[in-house]
């Protein structure tokens, strides 16, 4: 499927729509703007990629509501060449949103399928990272420190490994919380053994689980 004039006009009202809602990083905005977000949706949800809603991607797992993905990513403050470590690839929306700002994006997926078909999905539609399958509690020590980490699921808790993870005056965002509604989390490293926290409104995730899916 192409990317048409149509679509590239639906993708305009769509940016228009979370300047309406608060979304004011124009880097943040642009990166939605750009990116052709009907190629990342099954066939029967295609004509209505560009209203903000999540739509379900298999697997169990949804494609984030733009506004979400908006919000989590003007809240990382993102700049170039940020190394950022993402947990719950999905689709792989929000990771090209990371690559178009010009980060260095880690990303794992548990969900054995979903890691296949994005890994393959989204350098043939021109977004580049590091496709990691594994468990994202655990993160990537092997790659940190990162300048940013982003959980793209709803976390029971904030993840001390991740914390270590982070460099010192790094940020993490994570929503926090059981069941269909999380609230949106801060977390910035000020030293080795000092963290800020805020926090930042009411979200709905799928559930951060633990382990690979075999």
């Amino acid at each position: 499927m192409k990317d048409s004039f149509l679509h590239k006009g639906l993708r305009k009202k769509l940016v228009d729509d979370l300047v309406k809602k608060g979304i004011k990083n124009d880097m943040v905005l642009n990166a939605i703007m750009q990116i052709p977000r009907h190629l990342f949706l099954d066939n029967a949800f295609v004509n209505f990629a560009y209203q903000d809603k999540a739509f379900p991607i298999g697997s169990g797992q949804t494609i984030s509501q733009p506004y979400t993905v908006a919000f989590q990513t003007e809240l990382l403050d993102i700049k170039p060449f940020h190394k950022v470590l993402e947990i719950g690839t999905g689709s792989g929306y929000q990771a090209a949103v990371l690559d178009i700002l010009e980060a260095q994006v880690f990303t794992i997926e548990r969900q054995r399928d979903l890691f296949k078909k994005t890994k393959e999905f989204l350098p043939s539609i021109g977004y580049h990272c590091m496709f990691i399958y594994g468990d994202g509690y655990k993160g990537l020590p092997k790659f940190a420190p990162f300048d940013r980490v982003i959980i793209t699921c709803g976390a029971p808790f904030i993840p001390d490994e991740l914390i270590n993870q982070l460099k010192i005056g790094g940020k993490m965002v994570v929503p926090v919380g059981d069941g269909d509604n999380q609230i949106m989390h801060l977390v910035e490293k000020i030293s080795e053994t000092e963290t800020s926290i805020t926090t930042h409104g009411n979200f709905s995730f799928v559930p951060m689980l633990d382990n690979k899916e075999n």
